[in-house]
Protein backbone atom coordinates (compact mmCIF):
# COMPACT_ATOMS: atom_id res chain seq x y z
CA UNK A 1 0.00 0.00 0.00
CA UNK A 2 2.92 2.41 0.55
CA UNK A 3 3.78 2.10 -2.83
CA UNK A 4 0.49 2.97 -4.04
CA UNK A 5 -0.19 5.81 -2.03
CA UNK A 6 3.65 7.00 -2.97
CA UNK A 7 2.73 6.56 -6.50
CA UNK A 8 -0.71 7.97 -6.33
CA UNK A 9 1.35 11.48 -4.99
CA UNK A 10 4.05 10.94 -7.56
CA UNK A 11 1.61 10.65 -10.46
CA UNK A 12 0.11 13.97 -9.70
CA UNK A 13 2.93 15.50 -9.53
CA UNK A 14 4.97 13.81 -12.51
CA UNK A 15 2.60 15.15 -14.85
CA UNK A 16 3.25 18.57 -13.66
CA UNK A 17 6.91 17.89 -14.36
CA UNK A 18 6.23 16.34 -17.76
CA UNK A 19 4.38 19.17 -19.09
CA UNK A 20 7.34 21.51 -17.76
CA UNK A 21 9.76 19.26 -19.43
CA UNK A 22 11.85 18.42 -16.16
CA UNK A 23 12.73 14.40 -17.15
CA UNK A 24 15.83 14.42 -14.69
CA UNK A 25 14.15 14.78 -11.10
CA UNK A 26 12.58 10.97 -11.23
CA UNK A 27 14.03 7.99 -8.94
CA UNK A 28 16.95 6.34 -11.18
CA UNK A 29 15.14 3.53 -13.71
CA UNK A 30 16.30 0.23 -12.39
CA UNK A 31 17.95 -1.52 -15.37
CA UNK A 32 18.42 -5.15 -14.13
CA UNK A 33 14.38 -5.46 -15.19
CA UNK A 34 14.59 -3.81 -18.84
CA UNK A 35 14.67 -6.22 -22.09
CA UNK A 36 14.83 -3.21 -23.91
CA UNK A 37 14.15 0.45 -24.61
CA UNK A 38 13.66 2.20 -27.66
CA UNK A 39 12.26 5.28 -29.36
CA UNK A 40 10.62 5.09 -32.58
CA UNK A 41 10.32 7.81 -35.45
CA UNK A 42 7.55 7.25 -38.07
CA UNK A 43 7.69 3.70 -37.36
CA UNK A 44 11.97 3.53 -37.61
CA UNK A 45 13.92 2.89 -34.83
CA UNK A 46 16.51 5.64 -33.68
CA UNK A 47 19.11 4.84 -31.90
CA UNK A 48 20.41 1.66 -29.98
CA UNK A 49 19.11 1.00 -26.73
CA UNK A 50 18.77 3.32 -24.38
CA UNK A 51 17.45 3.66 -20.38
CA UNK A 52 13.79 4.57 -19.84
CA UNK A 53 15.10 8.32 -18.62
CA UNK A 54 16.67 8.74 -21.69
CA UNK A 55 13.91 6.97 -23.88
CA UNK A 56 11.25 9.57 -21.96
CA UNK A 57 14.14 12.39 -22.79
CA UNK A 58 14.24 11.65 -26.51
CA UNK A 59 10.58 11.31 -27.49
CA UNK A 60 10.08 15.14 -25.73
CA UNK A 61 13.31 16.47 -28.08
CA UNK A 62 11.67 14.85 -30.99
CA UNK A 63 8.14 16.19 -30.37
CA UNK A 64 9.29 19.85 -29.85
CA UNK A 65 10.85 19.25 -33.50
CA UNK A 66 8.74 17.35 -35.17
CA UNK A 67 5.34 19.27 -33.79
CA UNK A 68 5.01 16.08 -31.43
CA UNK A 69 3.67 13.75 -34.13
CA UNK A 70 4.73 9.97 -34.94
CA UNK A 71 7.24 9.70 -32.09
CA UNK A 72 6.76 7.04 -28.94
CA UNK A 73 9.07 4.47 -26.74
CA UNK A 74 8.54 0.96 -26.18
CA UNK A 75 9.77 -0.25 -23.07
CA UNK A 76 9.90 -3.62 -22.39
CA UNK A 77 10.37 -5.29 -18.46
CA UNK A 78 10.46 -8.67 -17.32
CA UNK A 79 9.34 -9.57 -13.61
CA UNK A 80 10.25 -6.10 -12.05
CA UNK A 81 9.69 -5.48 -8.39
CA UNK A 82 8.07 -2.91 -6.75
CA UNK A 83 10.93 -0.80 -6.67
CA UNK A 84 12.38 -1.49 -9.84
CA UNK A 85 8.88 -0.11 -12.01
CA UNK A 86 8.51 2.63 -9.58
CA UNK A 87 10.33 5.17 -11.14
CA UNK A 88 9.31 4.17 -14.65
CA UNK A 89 5.61 4.17 -13.42
CA UNK A 90 6.07 7.74 -12.13
CA UNK A 91 7.74 9.18 -15.30
CA UNK A 92 4.93 7.90 -17.23
CA UNK A 93 2.17 8.93 -14.66
CA UNK A 94 1.22 5.15 -14.74
CA UNK A 95 -2.13 4.64 -12.70
CA UNK A 96 -1.06 3.22 -9.03
CA UNK A 97 -3.95 0.24 -9.84
CA UNK A 98 -2.75 -0.85 -12.87
CA UNK A 99 0.78 -0.35 -11.72
CA UNK A 100 -0.07 -3.03 -8.41
CA UNK A 101 -1.40 -5.61 -11.47
CA UNK A 102 2.04 -5.09 -13.30
CA UNK A 103 3.73 -5.77 -10.53
CA UNK A 104 2.38 -8.46 -8.66
CA UNK A 105 0.50 -10.40 -11.94
CA UNK A 106 -1.85 -13.06 -11.92
CA UNK A 107 -4.47 -10.88 -12.86
CA UNK A 108 -7.28 -11.91 -15.09
CA UNK A 109 -7.36 -11.20 -18.59
CA UNK A 110 -8.52 -7.60 -19.51
CA UNK A 111 -8.50 -4.27 -21.19
CA UNK A 112 -8.91 -0.81 -18.77
CA UNK A 113 -8.93 2.58 -19.61
CA UNK A 114 -7.10 5.04 -17.36
CA UNK A 115 -7.40 8.51 -19.12
CA UNK A 116 -5.01 8.63 -21.88
CA UNK A 117 -3.84 5.50 -21.22
CA UNK A 118 -4.72 1.54 -22.43
CA UNK A 119 -3.59 -1.23 -19.71
CA UNK A 120 -4.02 -4.66 -21.21
CA UNK A 121 -3.32 -8.27 -19.31
CA UNK A 122 -2.68 -10.85 -21.51
CA UNK A 123 -2.63 -14.63 -20.29
CA UNK A 124 0.51 -16.49 -22.82
CA UNK A 125 0.02 -19.65 -23.33
CA UNK A 126 2.65 -22.32 -24.20
CA UNK A 127 2.05 -26.06 -24.79
CA UNK A 128 4.47 -28.21 -23.02
CA UNK A 129 6.05 -31.01 -24.75
CA UNK A 130 5.12 -34.62 -23.53
CA UNK A 131 5.78 -38.59 -25.16
CA UNK A 132 2.39 -39.65 -23.55
CA UNK A 133 -0.57 -38.13 -21.63
CA UNK A 134 -0.41 -39.24 -17.86
CA UNK A 135 -2.56 -38.35 -15.05
CA UNK A 136 -0.06 -35.71 -13.85
CA UNK A 137 1.04 -34.17 -17.11
CA UNK A 138 1.45 -30.65 -17.69
CA UNK A 139 -0.13 -29.42 -21.15
CA UNK A 140 0.27 -26.21 -20.99
CA UNK A 141 2.19 -23.46 -19.14
CA UNK A 142 0.47 -20.34 -18.94
CA UNK A 143 2.44 -16.52 -18.03
CA UNK A 144 1.19 -13.05 -17.90
CA UNK A 145 1.65 -9.90 -20.27
CA UNK A 146 0.96 -6.46 -19.39
CA UNK A 147 0.92 -3.04 -21.60
CA UNK A 148 0.72 0.05 -21.03
CA UNK A 149 -0.55 2.14 -24.43
CA UNK A 150 -0.11 5.69 -24.08
CA UNK A 151 -0.25 8.81 -26.22
CA UNK A 152 3.76 8.09 -26.97
CA UNK A 153 5.07 5.41 -24.64
CA UNK A 154 4.12 1.48 -24.82
CA UNK A 155 5.39 -0.61 -22.01
CA UNK A 156 5.31 -4.09 -22.02
CA UNK A 157 5.56 -5.86 -18.62
CA UNK A 158 6.25 -9.67 -18.84
CA UNK A 159 5.58 -12.57 -16.09
CA UNK A 160 6.93 -16.02 -16.72
CA UNK A 161 9.53 -17.99 -18.49
CA UNK A 162 8.20 -17.82 -22.02
CA UNK A 163 5.95 -15.47 -24.00
CA UNK A 164 9.23 -12.86 -25.39
CA UNK A 165 8.46 -10.18 -27.53
CA UNK A 166 11.95 -9.68 -28.80
CA UNK A 167 10.77 -11.42 -31.96
CA UNK A 168 7.77 -9.33 -32.10
CA UNK A 169 10.10 -6.22 -31.87
CA UNK A 170 12.20 -7.52 -34.32
CA UNK A 171 9.77 -8.25 -36.96
CA UNK A 172 8.33 -4.91 -36.67
CA UNK A 173 11.42 -2.91 -36.93
CA UNK A 174 12.32 -4.95 -40.01
CA UNK A 175 8.80 -3.72 -41.41
CA UNK A 176 9.46 -0.16 -39.95
CA UNK A 177 8.31 2.29 -43.25
CA UNK A 178 5.81 5.36 -43.33
CA UNK A 179 3.56 2.35 -44.28
CA UNK A 180 4.35 0.05 -41.33
CA UNK A 181 2.24 -0.88 -38.41
CA UNK A 182 5.00 0.83 -36.15
CA UNK A 183 4.05 3.95 -37.98
CA UNK A 184 0.72 4.12 -36.42
CA UNK A 185 1.85 4.63 -32.75
CA UNK A 186 1.35 2.53 -29.42
CA UNK A 187 -2.29 1.21 -30.19
CA UNK A 188 -0.38 -0.60 -33.22
CA UNK A 189 2.32 -2.53 -31.04
CA UNK A 190 -0.51 -2.96 -28.35
CA UNK A 191 -2.22 -4.76 -31.69
CA UNK A 192 0.86 -6.47 -32.43
CA UNK A 193 1.05 -7.85 -29.22
CA UNK A 194 -2.70 -9.23 -29.00
CA UNK A 195 -2.37 -10.94 -32.63
CA UNK A 196 1.11 -12.29 -31.53
CA UNK A 197 -0.95 -13.27 -28.27
CA UNK A 198 -3.39 -14.89 -29.87
CA UNK A 199 -1.57 -16.37 -32.48
CA UNK A 200 0.03 -18.42 -29.94
CA UNK A 201 -3.66 -19.91 -28.62
CA UNK A 202 -4.43 -20.95 -32.02
CA UNK A 203 -0.85 -23.18 -32.28
CA UNK A 204 -1.24 -24.57 -28.83
CA UNK A 205 -5.54 -25.19 -29.61
CA UNK A 206 -4.31 -27.09 -32.92
CA UNK A 207 -1.82 -29.12 -30.53
CA UNK A 208 -4.43 -29.92 -27.60
CA UNK A 209 -6.30 -31.36 -30.72
CA UNK A 210 -3.98 -34.42 -30.63
CA UNK A 211 -4.42 -34.68 -26.96
CA UNK A 212 -8.00 -34.86 -27.12
CA UNK A 213 -7.74 -37.43 -30.13
CA UNK A 214 -5.66 -39.24 -28.07
CA UNK A 215 -7.99 -39.88 -25.22
CA UNK A 216 -10.97 -40.06 -27.65
CA UNK A 217 -9.32 -43.50 -28.98
CA UNK A 218 -8.32 -44.88 -25.72
CA UNK A 219 -12.08 -44.10 -24.68
CA UNK A 220 -13.68 -45.87 -27.49
CA UNK A 221 -11.35 -48.33 -28.35
CA UNK A 222 -11.77 -52.54 -28.15
CA UNK A 223 -10.69 -52.44 -24.14
CA UNK A 224 -12.77 -49.28 -23.55
CA UNK A 225 -12.71 -48.21 -20.11
CA UNK A 226 -10.49 -50.55 -18.83
CA UNK A 227 -7.46 -49.21 -20.94
CA UNK A 228 -8.75 -45.23 -20.46
CA UNK A 229 -7.52 -43.75 -17.54
CA UNK A 230 -9.65 -41.65 -15.91
CA UNK A 231 -7.22 -39.80 -14.22
CA UNK A 232 -5.59 -38.88 -17.79
CA UNK A 233 -9.36 -37.49 -18.61
CA UNK A 234 -9.53 -35.06 -15.87
CA UNK A 235 -6.19 -33.69 -15.96
CA UNK A 236 -6.66 -32.80 -19.51
CA UNK A 237 -9.66 -31.29 -18.73
CA UNK A 238 -8.10 -29.17 -16.06
CA UNK A 239 -5.71 -28.14 -18.32
CA UNK A 240 -8.57 -27.04 -20.84
CA UNK A 241 -9.92 -25.36 -18.11
CA UNK A 242 -6.70 -23.23 -17.32
CA UNK A 243 -6.52 -22.44 -21.05
CA UNK A 244 -10.31 -21.59 -21.24
CA UNK A 245 -9.86 -18.82 -18.40
CA UNK A 246 -6.84 -17.21 -20.59
CA UNK A 247 -9.57 -17.31 -23.88
CA UNK A 248 -12.44 -16.14 -23.16
CA UNK A 249 -12.59 -13.04 -20.62
CA UNK A 250 -10.61 -11.11 -23.62
CA UNK A 251 -12.90 -11.76 -25.97
CA UNK A 252 -15.05 -9.11 -25.07
CA UNK A 253 -11.75 -5.95 -24.35
CA UNK A 254 -10.48 -7.50 -27.94
CA UNK A 255 -14.37 -6.00 -29.82
CA UNK A 256 -14.27 -3.00 -27.49
CA UNK A 257 -10.88 -2.32 -29.19
CA UNK A 258 -12.30 -2.84 -33.01
CA UNK A 259 -14.93 -0.85 -31.69
CA UNK A 260 -15.43 3.39 -33.14
CA UNK A 261 -16.61 4.37 -30.16
CA UNK A 262 -12.92 3.70 -28.92
CA UNK A 263 -10.97 6.74 -29.20
CA UNK A 264 -7.42 6.20 -28.12
CA UNK A 265 -7.08 3.96 -30.97
CA UNK A 266 -7.10 5.06 -34.40
CA UNK A 267 -9.47 3.92 -36.72
CA UNK A 268 -6.98 2.02 -39.29
CA UNK A 269 -5.90 -0.01 -36.43
CA UNK A 270 -9.27 -0.58 -34.89
CA UNK A 271 -9.72 -3.18 -38.18
CA UNK A 272 -6.58 -4.98 -36.93
CA UNK A 273 -8.56 -5.40 -33.87
CA UNK A 274 -11.63 -6.67 -35.37
CA UNK A 275 -9.17 -9.40 -37.26
CA UNK A 276 -7.64 -10.28 -33.52
CA UNK A 277 -11.07 -10.44 -31.92
CA UNK A 278 -12.53 -13.04 -35.21
CA UNK A 279 -9.40 -15.50 -34.24
CA UNK A 280 -9.81 -15.23 -30.64
CA UNK A 281 -13.81 -16.27 -31.25
CA UNK A 282 -12.70 -19.19 -33.25
CA UNK A 283 -9.72 -20.05 -30.27
CA UNK A 284 -12.94 -19.68 -27.38
CA UNK A 285 -15.15 -22.07 -29.64
CA UNK A 286 -12.42 -24.97 -30.25
CA UNK A 287 -11.63 -24.51 -26.45
CA UNK A 288 -15.25 -24.51 -25.43
CA UNK A 289 -15.53 -27.48 -28.16
CA UNK A 290 -12.82 -29.44 -26.04
CA UNK A 291 -14.50 -29.01 -22.95
CA UNK A 292 -17.40 -30.04 -23.89
CA UNK A 293 -16.41 -33.15 -25.64
CA UNK A 294 -13.74 -34.18 -22.16
CA UNK A 295 -17.10 -33.82 -20.18
CA UNK A 296 -18.46 -36.18 -22.60
CA UNK A 297 -15.64 -38.59 -22.24
CA UNK A 298 -15.38 -38.59 -18.93
CA UNK A 299 -18.84 -39.67 -18.68
CA UNK A 300 -18.50 -42.09 -21.16
CA UNK A 301 -15.16 -43.33 -19.78
CA UNK A 302 -16.90 -43.92 -16.37
CA UNK A 303 -19.98 -45.66 -17.83
CA UNK A 304 -17.43 -48.07 -19.54
CA UNK A 305 -16.09 -48.56 -15.92
CA UNK A 306 -19.34 -49.24 -14.79
CA UNK A 307 -20.46 -52.06 -17.48
CA UNK A 308 -17.06 -53.39 -17.58
CA UNK A 309 -17.74 -54.09 -13.45
CA UNK A 310 -21.13 -55.25 -14.56
CA UNK A 311 -19.72 -57.65 -16.77
CA UNK A 312 -17.18 -58.68 -14.26
CA UNK A 313 -19.51 -59.60 -11.35
CA UNK A 314 -21.75 -61.74 -14.01
CA UNK A 315 -19.43 -63.79 -14.49
CA UNK A 316 -18.51 -63.91 -10.90
CA UNK A 317 -22.18 -64.53 -10.45
CA UNK A 318 -21.78 -67.62 -12.94
CA UNK A 319 -19.12 -68.98 -11.56
CA UNK A 320 -20.63 -69.52 -8.86
CA UNK A 321 -24.16 -70.66 -9.56
CA UNK A 322 -21.92 -73.49 -11.72
CA UNK A 323 -19.95 -74.50 -8.53
CA UNK A 324 -23.17 -74.41 -6.19
CA UNK A 325 -24.20 -77.48 -8.29
CA UNK A 326 -21.51 -80.05 -6.78
CA UNK A 327 -21.50 -78.49 -3.17
CA UNK A 328 -25.31 -79.12 -3.23
CA UNK A 329 -25.72 -82.53 -4.22
CA UNK A 330 -22.19 -83.86 -2.65
CA UNK A 331 -23.67 -81.72 0.63
CA UNK A 332 -26.30 -83.88 0.58
CA UNK A 333 -24.65 -87.16 0.38
CA UNK A 334 -22.44 -85.90 3.28
CA UNK A 335 -25.16 -86.09 5.64
CA UNK A 336 -24.88 -89.25 8.40
CA UNK A 337 -27.53 -91.38 7.17
CA UNK A 338 -28.08 -95.22 7.05
CA UNK A 339 -31.24 -95.38 4.27
CA UNK A 340 -30.07 -92.58 1.17
CA UNK A 341 -31.08 -93.09 -2.25
CA UNK A 342 -28.33 -95.26 -4.34
CA UNK A 343 -25.89 -95.06 -1.24
CA UNK A 344 -24.97 -98.62 -2.03
CA UNK A 345 -25.79 -98.72 -5.69
CA UNK A 346 -22.24 -100.20 -7.31
CA UNK A 347 -22.42 -97.33 -10.05
CA UNK A 348 -23.78 -95.05 -7.73
CA UNK A 349 -20.65 -92.61 -7.27
CA UNK A 350 -20.23 -92.31 -11.03
CA UNK A 351 -23.82 -91.96 -11.91
CA UNK A 352 -23.64 -88.54 -9.48
CA UNK A 353 -20.52 -87.66 -10.78
CA UNK A 354 -22.05 -87.66 -14.46
CA UNK A 355 -24.79 -85.94 -13.07
CA UNK A 356 -22.90 -83.00 -11.80
CA UNK A 357 -20.83 -82.77 -14.93
CA UNK A 358 -23.89 -82.51 -17.53
CA UNK A 359 -25.74 -80.01 -14.84
CA UNK A 360 -22.59 -77.63 -14.75
CA UNK A 361 -22.03 -77.88 -18.63
CA UNK A 362 -25.59 -77.28 -18.59
CA UNK A 363 -25.12 -74.35 -16.83
CA UNK A 364 -21.84 -73.39 -18.71
CA UNK A 365 -23.63 -73.60 -22.03
CA UNK A 366 -26.58 -71.64 -21.24
CA UNK A 367 -24.39 -68.54 -19.28
CA UNK A 368 -22.33 -68.51 -22.56
CA UNK A 369 -25.59 -67.97 -24.71
CA UNK A 370 -27.08 -65.94 -22.56
CA UNK A 371 -23.47 -63.57 -22.84
CA UNK A 372 -22.65 -64.38 -18.96
CA UNK A 373 -19.35 -65.96 -20.09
Amino acid sequence: MSMINSLRAAVRTNRRRVAAGVYDVLPEDAASAVVDCAVYQHGKRKGETCSPREAARRVKAEQQLQDGAGSFSWIGLHEPTEAEFEGIAQRFGLHPLAVEDAVHAHQRPKVERYDDVLFAVFKTIRYVEHDQLTPTSEVVDTGELMVFAGRDFVITVRHGGHGSLQELRHRLEADADEAGLLAKGPAAVLHAIADHVVDNYLLVAERLQNDVDEIEYGVFSAKGGRSADVGRVYQLKREVLEFKRAVVPLLRPMQQLSEPLQRLVDPDIQKYFRDVADHLARVAEQVHGFDELLNSLLQANLAQVSVAQNEDMRKITAWAAIFAVPTMITGVYGMNFDYMPELHHEYGYPMVLGAIALICVGMYRGFRRNGWL
